[in-house]
């Protein structure tokens, strides 16, 4: 049931903090400019369509999703969770050669990690890995 909205215009203003940027950005020109200029909501479907929401569940199911999510990115090689977000990030709003190069730093350190030879062993004897963060 949630809803997702930019409703600034309706009362005379314009989103600030970024919202003007960044909302195209995630979801193309057109549907932003729909949803600034007009102040209309948008359901979760409709979010999800678009690429604003990574999934939709039933409001009951929320929190326990949520949890799950975050279980299981948890039990992910924390430096590689970390080489991921900063890469994604900040390679967002860098031109396409800049965002390549921060993805290959990072693919590069983390062969370099024990984490990573944990991962690579426990797949070849096929059993859960068990990370450390090193």
């Amino acid at each position: 049931s949630a809803k997702f909205g930019q409703p600034e215009m309706r009362v005379g203003i314009m989103p600030g903090a970024g919202g003007n940027q960044r909302l195209p950005r995630a979801i193309g020109k057109f549907k932003a400019m729909k949803m600034l200029l007009t102040g209309e909501p948008v359901g979760a479907r409709e979010a999800e369509i678009m690429g604003l929401v990574s999934e939709v569940v039933p409001d009951p199911a929320v929190l326990d999703r949520a949890l799950e999510l975050a279980g299981t990115i948890a039990a992910m090689p924390p430096i590689a969770v970390r080489q991921i977000k900063r890469a994604v990030l900040e390679g967002v709003d860098l031109p396409l050669a800049a965002g390549l190069l921060l993805e290959r730093q990072a693919f590069t350190l983390l062969f370099d990690t024990k984490d990573q030879k944990e991962g690579m062993n426990a797949f070849l004897q096929k059993r859960p890995p068990a990370y450390k963060g090193e």
